[in-house]
């Protein structure tokens, strides 16, 4: 008796935490800035998504956001794991570009993107950019909006070794800097390269928060500090760690929830 009676309540609990994968949080973060004269921003932030698990339809995303201006939309990788998913992800993009983001769509990569090898992975590339993306590998994006300079930094994946900060920063002209990048940790590399503020994803809240999520500590030094998601500063300067808005492994959460996020600067 005791063992169905343990049982039922693992079968709940396994109900209860798919089901959290569909309450999808909405959040609006605000940061100040002191660089951008007359432009303020709001950015739409969008991370991991993993097709194989996402937690929201096309339709649903569309719902969600199309009341909201945005400037710009800014998705830090972790798109899928396999190449079968690739055309998952063009309706997404669809509902994307029907925001008409006045500065653009752009995008960097994460861990499980690079799963893809070879023509894959140039596949899931080629599909970005087709449907409306700036990819970023260690490269930027200086943007002119009203005289205000606006450098977008898209720093590739520190966690599968493809990040290259000085190759990012390579003559970057001085103004506004947003750094898009899918592994957090990389902020601890960031000393002597200057940010405004920097979006990131990776960690999913932790995805099964409970008690804590003790399957993170591999996944570097901020996990060991107790930061996984949320707005933190580092050196007095601000950077973003989604939730993230698919799950990767089993399609539960735990002591967390799927996001999308509304950065307003200004």
């Amino acid at each position: 008796m005791l063992y169905l009676t343990g049982i039922i309540f693992l079968l709940v609990v396994f109900y209860q935490a798919h089901k959290n994968t569909k309450k999808v949080a909405i959040n609006t973060i605000n940061v100040s800035h002191s660089k951008l004269t007359d432009l303020d921003l709001n950015i739409l932030h969008l991370s991991d998504i993993h097709l194989e698990n996402i937690s929201i339809t096309p339709e649903e995303l569309y719902q969600t956001i199309s009341k909201q201006h945005i400037d710009i939309i800014a998705l830090t990788g972790d798109f899928l794991d396999r190449k079968k998913s690739i055309p998952k992800l063009i309706p997404y993009l669809k509902v994307l570009n029907q925001m008409n983001p006045r500065l653009g769509i752009y995008a960097v990569f994460g861990n499980h993107d690079y799963y893809l090898k070879g023509e894959n992975f140039i596949h899931l590339q080629q599909t970005l950019e087709e449907n409306g993306c700036v990819t970023l590998q260690n490269q930027h994006v200086t943007l002119n909006v009203n005289g205000d300079i606006l450098n977008i930094i898209g720093i590739d994946d520190n966690h599968s070794g493809h990040s290259n900060v000085e190759a990012s920063y390579q003559n970057l002209p001085k103004g506004y800097n947003l750094v898009l990048t899918h592994d957090p940790n990389i902020v601890l590399q960031m000393e002597n390269y200057s940010f405004d503020y920097l979006l990131s994803g990776h960690f999913h809240g932790g995805q099964i928060n409970w008690p804590k999520p003790y399957h993170l500590l591999k996944m570097g030094k901020l996990v060991r500090m107790n930061i996984i998601k949320g707005l933190h500063y580092h050196n007095g300067k601000p950077f973003y760690i989604s939730e993230g808005l698919g799950q990767t492994g089993v399609n539960i959460r735990i002591g967390s929830r799927p996001e999308i996020t509304f950065h307003q600067i200004s």
